[in-house]
């Protein structure tokens, strides 16, 4: 059915209805609900109808782009009327009148021309500054989700428990401390693992005794796209799982919606445990505006949808309560109507984003002055960031070879020994410590100076990680800061997502990197993109520890040695800091931290496994891979170089540099002046003092053990080509394999001999 032959339905049985022998507002129609409250429920679903008409009408006309209508769905009002306006919101992309009645609750801006601003993809649109179509408003708590399948469930996990773990702490968190965290997806939506996990974790949570306050809300309307859910699985899949509180409601009746919702909220503040509510809808006008549904949806089946309009089922309960005559909800509806109408007519030709620049403005903010101070402070916060601040920084994009000093950053001392940076000039030099180790030190003295440091992952606590990295954090600071998590990277990622949100700066532990793939688009499509979708005004700040790459001695396979990178590399904004040596990884861990604090940044930070315990460089029991753990400080996008050789410049990073500073020594044996720049940070790519050092020689290999394709070779040898490098370029990667077990794997990883072989007939060619 069309739209037009929908408002002619409404029109029509709303005719057919008489008025009630009294009209009488302020009668209360359910516990806890009065004729006027139901009225502006009315107002707020009758909004969020014309503001799909209009939606439609502006695409149709090739002045909006593509959204998902909210029809049929305006039972979700029930959500706004439950819960506080400071209740943080992570709505379902149908989320349209739940959305219009917070924002006409909070006050200060009309949510008809916020959300026709992101139909048109209009700069002004006041949340994604016309980058995408999204529900999000700082001032009404809602947080903006992409249409990305459930991907936002495990975030709403991570809030709630962040929500009560801050109050527990002390830190400044955005919402109160009995808030409750509201998130709602779609009955196709409840298959997806990424939901599966969210809920079975915050149940899991829940039955160790702490707090999850947390509302799933499943808007059922009986079809995903073109595919039906049966009427009875979401009851059955969710309404008997022990320690979730199961609610059901017609999302058509607003009393019974409204009642159970308000039920639903106050059981989940009063109990701070997690609970579920399925809301029975109807999908009308079918999936989105380009969706054909007769093509696979029998007429019948729609009619009966259509029997269901919330809209026309809200008008009815006026009318026969006693609350309007059919002419008012006739005037009311058409005003609302001419109102939306104006108002799509106004946002028609509003300025879109025209500059790469301004489209990307949100995704890196960049204030290296601010992050070094933050990195050099030896006192703890006066306060703690909150994810709503709104930071007096400008939008343009700075690089951060612009701010840093233009002496080098590291200077070699002969033997791979070098200086990251200053360190605090009062304390004494400590000291030299394996890589592991530096990591654990540096965990610690940032969890004793900042409270707002959550460190948490498989097996993190009690045993301390598998390679020991994080032990004795636990005993040091408490089961609060320090905790294990399920078996799950989605929902330890989620936590982060959350965590960001509530005021900290979680440093969420992936054990392996192979596992990071199970729960990439936590990072790809939540982490990187809320920045992005809200203009900087939600962020999330965070440091992903991952132990990642190959050359493990005596345990291997594909999942304990992965090399591949390339997936991380391409998220826009994303920092991926991979460190060698103990230093490096102490002063770049340091910088993580605080470009999440300041910037709002994303963070991975990629150790090499091989090298957590490694000790000797160049000869047994030499122990010049070990080096003292500072206060230093290494700019993000800043590479180091070892060595001042004027033949070759051999390019690494992770375990191919002590390969490469060998080589370089072998080579300098035979005359050959060799220097090794670390690259340290994969991405930004530290592009000024790459192509410096390139040019110095003329002549560079890169020592790449990530994979042929896809590899960080490839990233480097395009940088130095659009930077304007003339000189020879050559590099040795790993095979385009997985890693295999035993001794097999050196038969597809870059080995020294790779790199030595290369970097002589390099240097020698003519």
């Amino acid at each position: 059915m069309s739209t037009q032959e929908a408002e002619q339905r409404f029109r029509a049985e709303i005719a057919e209805l008489r008025a009630a022998p009294s009209i009488t507002p302020d009668r209360q129609l359910a516990p806890g609900i009065t004729g006027r409250e139901c009225l502006e429920l009315f107002v707020s679903q009758v909004t969020s109808r014309h503001a799909d008409l209009a939606a439609r009408s502006l695409t149709a006309s090739g002045h909006g782009f593509y959204s998902i209508g909210s029809s049929g769905h305006e039972g979700n009002v029930a959500l706004a009327a439950a819960s506080r306006v400071t209740d943080p919101v992570l709505p379902h992309y149908r989320s349209g009148a739940l959305f219009i009645h917070r924002v006409r609750r909070a006050g200060g801006a009309d949510p008809v021309r916020d959300l026709l601003l992101g139909v048109v993809a209009a700069a002004a649109d006041p949340i994604s500054g016309g980058r995408h179509k999204v529900f999000g408003s700082a001032a009404a708590h809602v947080i903006p989700q992409t249409s990305t399948i459930s991907s936002h469930l495990p975030r709403a996990l991570g809030l709630a428990f962040a929500i009560d773990r801050a109050a527990r702490l002390g830190i400044a968190c955005p919402w109160q401390s009995d808030s409750v965290v509201l998130c709602s997806f779609g009955d196709a939506s409840a298959n997806h693992s990424t939901a599966a996990g969210a809920i079975n974790t915050a149940i899991h949570t829940a039955h160790l005794g702490v707090a999850v306050p947390v509302l799933f809300v499943c808007e059922d309307n009986g079809i995903g796209i073109s595919v039906p859910t049966p009427p009875d699985w979401i009851e059955h899949a969710y309404g008997h799982r022990p320690s979730l509180r199961y609610f059901t409601a017609d999302g058509c009746a607003l009393l019974d919606a409204v009642t159970t919702a308000a039920a639903a909220v106050d059981w989940v503040r009063s109990h701070r445990r997690p609970a579920f509510l399925r809301l029975r809808t109807v999908r009308l006008f079918g999936h989105a505006g380009s969706d054909v549904e007769t093509a696979y949806r029998e007429p019948a089946a729609i009619d009966a949808d259509l029997a269901r309009d919330p809209v026309i089922a809200t008008a009815r309960l006026l009318i026969t309560e006693g609350v309007c005559t059919p002419d008012e909800v006739l005037g009311r509806y058409d005003r609302i109507a001419e109102r939306v109408a104006a108002t799509a007519e106004q946002v028609r030709a509003e300025p879109k984003l025209a500059a790469a620049d301004a489209v990307i403005a949100p995704l890196a903010p960049a204030h290296p002055e601010q992050v070094r101070d933050d990195v050099q402070r030896k006192k703890p916060l006066d306060r703690t960031v909150s994810a709503t601040d709104h930071l007096s920084r400008p939008a343009a994009m700075r690089s951060s070879d612009d701010t840093v000093p233009r002496r080098e950053d590291t200077t070699d001392t002969g033997d791979g020994a070098a200086d990251s940076g200053p360190a605090f000039p009062e304390m004494p030099t400590p000291p030299p410590v394996t890589l592991a180790r530096a990591i654990n030190r540096t965990l610690a003295a940032l969890l004793e100076r900042d409270s707002d440091l959550l460190v948490f992952g498989e097996d993190v606590a009690r045993k301390g990680g598998v390679y020991g990295v994080t032990k004795g954090l636990r005993t040091q600071f408490g089961a609060r800061r320090v905790f294990d998590t399920l078996l799950d990277e989605q929902s330890i990622l989620g936590t982060a997502l959350g965590a960001g949100l509530a005021g900290f700066v979680p440093i969420p532990e992936i054990q392996y990197l192979a596992y990071l793939h199970n729960a990439l688009d936590q990072l790809r499509g939540e982490a990187a993109t809320l920045s992005f979708f809200s203009s900087g005004r939600y962020r999330n700040p965070m440091v992903v520890r991952v132990a990642g790459y190959a050359y493990q001695k005596g345990f291997g396979g594909h999942f304990h040695n992965d090399n591949s990178v390339a997936a991380l590399r391409d998220i826009p904004g994303v920092v991926v800091a991979s460190p060698a040596r103990a230093d490096d990884a102490a002063a770049m861990l340091r910088t993580c931290v605080s470009a999440a604090r300041v910037d709002g940044r994303v963070c991975v930070f990629l150790e090499p496994i091989a090298l957590y315990h490694t000790r000797d460089l160049y000869a047994p029991g030499d122990e010049r891979w070990l080096a003292p753990v500072t206060g230093a400080h290494v700019p993000i996008g800043r590479a180091r170089v070892y060595g001042d050789g004027t033949d070759l410049t051999i390019v690494a990073f992770a375990n191919s540099v002590p390969m490469s500073l060998r080589v370089a020594r072998r080579l300098a044996d035979r005359g050959i002046g060799a220097r090794v720049l670390d690259l340290r940070w994969l991405s930004p790519l530290p592009r000024a003092d790459l192509l410096r050092h390139a040019e110095i020689t003329g002549r560079v290999l890169i020592a790449d053990e990530t994979r042929r394709s896809g590899g960080v070779s490839e990233t480097v040898c395009t940088a130095l080509n659009d930077d304007g490098f003339t000189g020879k370029l050559v590099r040795v990667t790993s095979a385009d394999s997985f890693v295999p077990l035993g001794p097999a794997a050196a038969t597809v990883l870059l080995g020294e001999s790779d790199v030595e072989t290369a970097a002589h007939a390099l240097a020698t060619a003519e």
